[in-house]
Formats: structure tokens, C-alpha cells, sequence
């Protein structure tokens, strides 16, 4: 209840961001998996982003 206002941080971001391309991507490899596969190589770039912000 406390955490109601608080404003998530860059990391946050980019993991919801990531989350929501692997499902984009897991939607996609039932119907075109060429569009699934950028999709994939998109969450991969957000994972290279957060691992540098862990350091």
C-alpha cells in the first residue's frame, strides 16, 4: 500500500519492457517466426542493458 506512488527505476522499466517482447515473441513463433525471432533479439538487447545497469 505504501508502494503506491513510487515511481519504478530505469531497471524496472526495462524488465517489463523485456517481459512483454518474450511474450510478444512467444505469440509470434506459432504464426511467423521471422517476426519472433527480432522480437527475441529485441528482449536480448533490454537483458544486455539491465546486466549493465546491475554494474
Amino acid at each position: 500500500m505504501f508502494g503506491l506512488f513510487k515511481k519504478k527505476s530505469a531497471k524496472d522499466k526495462l524488465h517489463d519492457q523485456y517481459e512483454k517482447l518474450m511474450a510478444q515473441s512467444h505469440a509470434l513463433s506459432k504464426t511467423n517466426r521471422a517476426e519472433s525471432d527480432k522480437k527475441y533479439a529485441e528482449a536480448q538487447e533490454l537483458i544486455k542493458q539491465i546486466d549493465n545497469l546491475e554494474s
